[in-house]
């Protein structure tokens, strides 16, 4: 069947593995008293939310509604009512989506661009990891108890930088610690690691440093350490203020780490402080370092974009279950949409890309032509001949 003759929203839900899908679908028998509302159906329905920004389980069904006669393209036989949307959500694992987006990520990755930067020369794999808090009503989602008057969850994520997508991710309370799901993680031999000082954990930089796991972080301001030696910076580079090799005081944080660490000063111009780094490698520049933790930004500019551009701030369900699907379908959409993002040949802002789709969703266009060339610019007519020439 030609492109032309399907829209685009079908077109890009065609980059789901259905394989893929109903292998997980078979793992937790999701399938099971559906109701005459199979997985798919239900993916599609958060997707449609996600890339048309609709807000409630009546906008997704009215939405899909309106796609009379191409609702079979999608794969689906009739659009779900609202009260269908809200049971699926209840009652269907949130695990399948979650494994969905772990398939497809390993399927889309080795395809997404490369872009390190000033890392490229390390050769080295690097994690950025962070966490976000989404706020939530705490009358509605009481589950979700964060402090006395306020509600939330918490998004875990580990960014693979080359792509700056997750390629690990966990959804807690917003009371659960940054460090605790990070303990558990285990990463490649030679890898690098780049977190905030909310990640600053001795016993667990150790673990990563006994694994052979080089990590760049901030020191905490009330550690108490003891300069080694000091090495000479380099006088072209006026952001670096300082170079040392430490030792750290005090028995249980020497304990926990007993080995040197380094530290760089860093001068931050843009917010006017200084950044005190912590590494456990002593042979980068002091330079690479500094550029290694403004690597850090891209997880920022993710939860940036997760947040402002697709469906993670209001939620159709109330129950944990369906807070945890609307996440997870979240990241597969922006999975989908950076993967295009990558193939086209246009340069697509992000934002741009997700709002042109909105607006051409149902519109019947060749995907990857389209993307390739969104601004049809129709050729200048020839000059025309003047009637008493």
């Amino acid at each position: 069947m030609s492109n032309t003759k399907v829209s685009l929203f079908s077109q890009i839900l065609a980059l789901v593995d259905r394989t893929t899908l109903m292998r997980i679908v078979k793992k937790y028998e999701s399938d099971k008293h559906s109701k005459g509302n199979p997985t798919w159906t239900h993916l599609v329905c958060m997707l449609f939310m996600h890339f048309a920004d609709a807000t409630s389980c009546r906008d997704i069904s009215n939405g899909l509604r309106s796609a009379t006669g191409n609702l079979s393209h999608l794969g689906v036989s009739n659009a779900p009512c609202k009260s269908s949307i809200s049971y699926m959500n209840k009652h269907r694992n949130y695990k399948v989506f979650r494994d969905l987006y772990f398939e497809l990520l390993e399927k889309m990755e080795p395809s997404l661009i490369k872009r390190r930067q000033y890392a490229a020369k390390l050769k080295r794999q690097i994690f950025v990891m962070d966490a976000s808090v989404i706020p939530l009503c705490l009358s509605l989602f009481d589950w979700a108890k964060f402090r006395t008057h306020k509600g939330g969850i918490k998004l875990h994520a580990v960014l693979d930088y080359d792509s700056g997508l997750p390629s690990y991710a966990v959804i807690t309370d917003a009371k659960t610690h940054d460090v605790k799901p990070a303990q558990t993680l285990v990463f490649p031999r030679g890898s690098v690691l780049v977190a905030d000082r909310a990640y600053v954990d001795f016993e667990m930089l150790f673990n990563l440093d006994s694994n052979g796991v080089f990590f760049v972080t901030r020191l905490k301001s009330n550690a108490k350490i003891n300069v080694v030696e000091t090495f000479r910076t380099n006088d072209k580079q006026e952001h670096i203020l300082s170079d040392q090799d430490i030792e750290l005081l005090g028995v249980h944080t020497a304990t926990k780490y007993p080995k040197n660490l380094r530290i760089v000063k860093v001068y931050d111009d843009k917010n006017d402080k200084v950044l005190v780094l912590l590494t456990n490698n002593m042979s980068w520049t002091a330079d690479t370092i500094s550029q290694l933790y403004k690597a850090r930004w891209a997880v920022e500019s993710f939860f940036r974009y997760l947040k402002q551009l697709f469906c993670v701030k209001t939620f159709i369900g109330t129950t944990e279950n369906a807070v945890q699907i609307q996440m997870w379908t979240s990241l597969i959409s922006i999975l989908l949409l950076k993967y295009l993002k990558m193939k086209s040949a246009f340069k697509w802002h992000l934002s741009n890309l997700v709002t042109f789709i909105r607006i051409n969703l149902y519109v019947k266009l060749d995907l990857y032509q389209w993307i390739n060339n969104p601004l049809f610019i129709k050729p200048k007519p020839p000059p025309q001949l003047g009637l008493f020439q």
